[in-house]
């Protein structure tokens, strides 16, 4: 079948298992090198760092095309065709059509996650107007979820750039995420975890992001067997001593202590898209519907290449 392999056997000669293996390794490693890379858009945030460990600090990065953005502009590059593998908001999932889920990881949370915050000076009652994060999709969508259904019923929202001090003087509270979220003083104002108020009325975890991919891309995504490569990064980037080297690194430029930086990674942060948070996934997904934040959700539809999640 393949001309390769006139270099490994002959008619008369008996061919070992061996050499035929390494005949189609050799083979299929030359289409891949020919093959255009795989394009990433992942988040310059502190929580993708585990995620990103074998993209970052092995060969692993050499096999595709890597940027660093904010997570909205990670589904927009989906959505452009600008990457063909992003780690996108929740919410854009319902938003954006022809994605696959990569199975297994996810960034979510069981308990309070301290980088999703809705921020105010007053109550939670006399809280009328909230001015919400830009650079947000999925804890836009939670916030109004939690207000509507929760709270005491929906509020007069506008999008903002995440600067507290603007936000607070045009409106009653702010909703900020990710890295700003974890350097804000909460000794300053009136705080809210989002994820610690959607578990206490809901029971479940919440998933904030995972990775996807474009279904145009999925031939190619599955001769790179992306579902192993991205949950062995998040693996190694959970090991002990890397954990070290990322809180090191994190540490001085958040101006947080490091032991909030691994704390935060360690507890705060659950990296696996498991049973239970499937659950969380498209209980969010329904309340949103249901409130018209999003769209209806078209179902959770995974890559086939891969593996079950184990946390």
């Amino acid at each position: 079948m393949f001309a390769d392999w006139a270099d490994c056997s002959h008619s008369r000669m008996r061919v070992s298992r061996k050499a035929v293996t390494k005949c189609v390794i050799q083979r299929f490693a030359r289409i891949k090198k020919g093959m255009k890379p795989l394009r990433i858009s992942a988040i310059s945030y502190l929580n993708t760092a585990p995620l990103m460990w074998d993209f970052e600090h092995t060969d692993v990065g050499g096999r595709f095309d890597i940027s660093y953005t904010l997570p909205s502009a990670c589904a927009r590059a989906l959505e452009a065709g600008a990457a063909d593998i992003g780690i996108i908001p929740a919410a854009a999932y319902t938003q954006i059509s022809g994605l696959m889920i990569l199975p297994g990881v996810a960034i979510a949370s069981r308990r309070a996650v301290r980088s999703i915050l809705l921020v105010s000076k007053l109550p939670i009652e006399q809280i009328r107007t909230v001015a919400l994060d830009d650079s947000s999709m999925t804890s836009v969508a939670l916030t109004k979820i939690l207000f509507q259904k929760f709270l005491g019923g929906a509020r007069s929202y506008a999008s903002m750039s995440p600067e507290i001090e603007k936000m607070l003087a045009l409106h009653d509270a702010a909703l900020v995420i990710g890295d700003p979220a974890l350097q804000i003083d909460r000794s300053r104002y009136r705080t809210l975890d989002l994820a610690e108020e959607w578990i206490r009325y809901t029971g479940k975890p919440f998933v904030f992001a995972f990775w996807a991919v474009r279904s145009v891309a999925a031939t190619d995504a599955a001769s790179h067997d992306l579902a192993e490569v991205f949950q062995q990064s998040r693996d190694h980037g959970l090991e002990s001593t890397n954990l070290d080297h990322i809180t090191h690194q994190w540490a001085p430029r958040l101006g947080i202590p490091e032991t909030d930086v691994r704390s935060y990674l360690t507890q705060n942060i659950h990296y696996y898209l498991d049973t239970d948070c499937l659950a969380g996934l498209q209980l969010f997904y329904r309340y949103a519907a249901e409130i018209g934040a999003l769209p209806v959700s078209p179902g959770i539809h995974f890559l086939n290449s891969a593996k079950p999640c184990i946390a």
